[in-house]
């Protein structure tokens, strides 16, 4: 088993918020793994020597200053009445709406969705901002959201 329900994530209540309602469909699509398949995904997608974005060091391509090309600052749109990501993601991120994506907060907490569901309930997934990374398998695209409301994008090195 890859997966658990939704439900039974540590912290499934942000995709339960009555002022940032998710259909049944976006909420099927959310896919929070197992400890097991997150803990391979972040090796084989993030990092082999960290469990947790605050400890990315050399050898990290997310440690890496030339991977980051971008910033900006999600948290102004996230308190607006905007639905949208900011509008430097959307471009950055020039994903197909079935692109398979991963929220990654650590080694043991993954959350696996499409790029599509992931812009509609991008709100709810950003109550977990320490340092989220959103990736996605084959595509050199990534995000990472800071919890001082700021986020940075660039590419993982090939």
């Amino acid at each position: 088993m890859n997966y658990i329900p939704l439900s039974e994530h540590k912290k499934a209540w942000i995709f339960r918020r009555a002022d940032l309602p998710i259909s049944s469909e976006d909420s099927a699509a959310i896919k929070p793994m197992t400890e097991s398949r997150a803990n391979l995904l972040w090796k084989d997608l993030v990092s082999k020597q960290v469990d947790h974005p605050d400890f990315f060091r050399k050898g990290d391509w997310a440690f890496n200053l030339e991977t980051w090309t971008g910033q900006g600052n999600w948290e102004a749109v996230w308190d607006s009445e905007q639905l949208a990501l900011p509008e430097e993601l959307l471009i950055h991120l020039n994903w197909q709406d079935n692109t398979v994506v991963y929220y990654c907060n650590d080694q043991r907490n993954v959350i696996e969705t499409t790029w599509s569901v992931f812009k509609r309930c991008w709100k709810n997934f950003l109550f977990m901002d320490d340092g989220a990374l959103l990736v996605a398998k084959k595509r050199s695209e990534v995000a990472q959201f800071l919890a001082n409301g700021s986020y940075q994008f660039g590419n993982k090195p090939a």
